[in-house]
């Protein structure tokens, strides 16, 4: 037979309401008191059902999270491993809304109105437009970004952010500083309304470069219909060139990681014959050897949970705009180019 919260009163020797304040309201408990409503709560393997905290609380208990593509991806994955870390631990639920076409995004915007049953809206590396931030706000509830463009013009309440301007320009720099003068960057052909913070990745490097006179190649990588990057026709497109760069610089490690594997089938070698460097620092980036710009998104989303739970309880943040550097991290794949200084 399941405990009830009667049984946990009785042995506590304390009445119901104060057992449901020690799960819902601890503020208006003793520590003594609720350790050992707590204690005894455990011992039974009792636990307050949710709809009854949500209803004593006010708030729903859950968060929604907006996000764009691939929950495999290992971005996202980062961002939902980070927001549960600190969100979890504070009783709330994620609900995650996966945007992967315009019209699955129509669809979100226009089901708002049935939707305001969450206590925040956590937008990851999802570019929305100020009609859109608009009718987020119709919800009533804080809307904290992750990655996103301009947060504070767009209207977010609260943001974290890599700098982008950052680590490109690192990125660009440290190829030039190797004295590399033909350089290819990969971009890819996400559809504008569903990008993220890639353009001004290749905004910073490509301005970098033209300020030492360089104007790298620019080769755009597709996407096909589940996401996949399709490499082959990346490396199609730059033995076709009338010189191979001896630098190609990628807008995310996706790219440069099977990239790396696929100009050595093609007999090139890393970094032999070309530089390679990803952005991002994600999985097997170490063990592989590919330089690349780290940013750490667990990190991140962390920051962005606990600015979420302070807006839910309306209480100040100092710094709601929050930028982390970006570093660069040196491995094998990059080296000087041949005949340089």
């Amino acid at each position: 037979m399941a405990t009830s919260i009667q049984d946990v009163a009785r042995e506590a020797g304390v009445s119901i309401s104060t057992v449901s304040r020690s799960f819902t309201r601890p503020d208006l408990v003793s520590a003594k008191t609720r350790e050992r409503v707590l204690a005894i709560a455990d011992k039974l393997n009792f636990s307050l059902s949710r709809s009854a905290a949500a209803l004593k609380s006010g708030r729903s208990l859950r968060i929604a999270v907006l996000m764009s593509g691939h929950i495999r991806l290992w971005f996202t994955a980062s961002v939902i491993e980070g927001l549960n870390e600190v969100l979890h631990t504070q009783g709330y639920d994620i609900s995650v809304f996966q945007i992967s076409s315009i019209e699955e995004r129509k669809e979100f915007f226009e089901m708002l109105p049935v939707r305001r049953n969450a206590d925040a809206v956590i937008v990851a590396s999802f570019d929305i437009d100020n009609n859109e931030i608009a009718q987020l706000a119709s919800v009533g509830v804080p809307i904290v970004g992750i990655n996103s463009v301009e947060p504070e013009a767009r209207g977010f309440t609260a943001a974290v952010n890599i700098d982008d301007v950052q680590g490109s320009t690192l990125a660009a720099r440290h190829l030039i500083n190797l004295g590399h003068r033909r350089i290819t960057y990969i971009s890819t052909n996400r559809e504008v309304s569903l990008s993220f913070s890639v353009q001004s990745r290749f905004d910073s490097f490509t301005a970098c470069c033209r300020r030492e006179g360089i104007e790298p190649q620019v080769i755009v990588c597709k996407v096909d219909d589940d996401g996949r990057y399709e490499i082959s026709d990346v490396v199609n497109q730059l033995i076709s060139q009338d010189e191979m760069p001896t630098a190609i610089a990628c807008q995310e490690d996706g790219i440069a990681l099977p990239l790396m594997f696929q100009l050595e089938r093609n007999g090139f070698s890393v970094p032999g014959d070309v530089s390679l460097i990803g952005y991002d620092d994600s999985f097997y980036t170490g063990d592989i050897g590919l330089t690349t710009i780290r940013q750490d998104p667990v990190e991140m989303a962390r920051v962005a949970a606990r600015m979420t739970l302070d807006l839910i309880d309306e209480k100040p943040i100092e710094q709601p705009y929050i930028v982390f550097p970006a570093q660069l991290k040196v491995r094998s794949s990059t080296s000087r180019v041949k005949g340089g200084f």
